[in-house]
């Protein structure tokens, strides 16, 4: 039998078990759950930090015989296998760890000390993390010049939709998101495409939007001031600010609909400015051409460099989630 059928076999003791049988100085084997191909490099660069002459790790999709992927998948196989301290899950938070067990989806996933979450939403958001982003500009365009402050730009976005964040995470709790849904906010949070000496009006526009459509559901749903508060201190306590609120949005969308664009139109100015350096040094014609067309070839794309972003490490939600690894290897 090949050993990708023993996979949907597989627990934590037999996984023990098949340490054992390579004897008492082999590593042990640690299987790492994932919820898709696109997660496998992120959690390898998490867990790595964690092995030794004593352990390491196998990150793999919850079964090899077909491609079904997700965070539902992963926690099923563990449920139905029996995770264990050989055999762990790795998956997004989502907004499981923000609506706190208020679905059996949350509550295991908070619960089970086998699962280890990322605490922002995806692992969109930390490559999203407004620190890093310079560094993913000079990646991708070879310019060191800074023009743009990310850090203020993701603040004030974040304060902008802290409010109508609030209530989405309120109606999700109360499991009456029927009346505004995870869509309808990125419909309202979304980023028009603007050029960077626009991002401000940009961001005030989003702003503007979210103040109307929390008005429109203070008036929709009246009487929910007081577990509009309790949501927000329950927010805060779990680590979500109005200054980092971009950090609990849905992963996807912050990637491809605020951070990515806000990007390129910066490395499109970074690129621009290198240009125009390259014309104004070159000697001649020919050494112009040359230089441009090596620059061309150097640069990278920016969405392959914001995915191989590393820059998150430092991060507050980072460094609870590799505590939690530390917690599950010293079982």
């Amino acid at each position: 039998m090949h050993s990708y059928a023993l996979n949907k076999y597989i627990t934590s003791d037999y996984v023990s078990a098949a340490n054992k049988l390579q004897g008492k100085a082999a590593r042990r084997r640690i299987v790492a759950y994932v919820e898709s191909y696109d997660d496998v490099l992120f959690w390898r660069m998490v867990l790595s930090q964690f092995e030794d002459e004593t352990r390491y790790f196998e990150v793999m999709l919850p079964t090899r015989n077909n491609l079904n992927k997700g965070k539902k998948q992963a926690l099923m196989a563990l449920m139905k296998q029996g995770a264990g301290r050989n055999m762990i899950a790795c998956v997004d938070a989502d907004y499981d760890y923000l609506i706190q067990g208020y679905t059996p989806q949350s509550d295991f996933m908070l619960k089970n000390p086998y699962v280890v979450h990322t605490y922002v939403y995806a692992i969109e958001n930390y490559q999203c993390y407004a620190p890093s982003l310079h560094n993913v500009c000079v990646m991708a365009t070879l310019n060191d010049h800074v023009k743009f402050d990310f850090v203020q730009f993701l603040t004030e976005y974040s304060r902008a939709i802290f409010q109508l964040f609030v209530w989405s995470v309120m109606l999700y709790r109360r499991g009456e998101y029927c009346h505004f849904s995870l869509t309808d906010f990125n419909t309202v949070v979304t980023l028009k495409r603007m050029r960077m000496d626009q991002m401000g009006e940009a961001v005030e526009k989003v702003r503007h939007k979210a103040y109307v459509k929390v008005r429109e559901l203070q008036r929709k749903l009246p009487g929910m001031k007081e577990e509009y508060l309790k949501t927000k201190d329950s927010l805060l306590s779990l680590g979500v600010t109005p200054e980092t609120t971009y950090l609990y949005v849905q992963g996807h969308h912050l990637f491809d609909n605020v951070v990515a664009p806000t990007v390129d139109t910066v490395c499109t100015e970074l690129r621009r400015e290198r240009e125009r350096e390259i014309k104004t040094k070159a000697n001649h014609t020919l050494q112009m051409q040359n230089e441009l067309s090596a620059y061309t070839r150097a640069q990278s794309d920016i969405t392959s460099m914001m995915k191989k972003n590393q820059g998150y490490t430092q991060c507050e939600p980072y460094k609870r989630m590799a505590a939690d690894v530390e917690k599950v290897i010293s079982r």
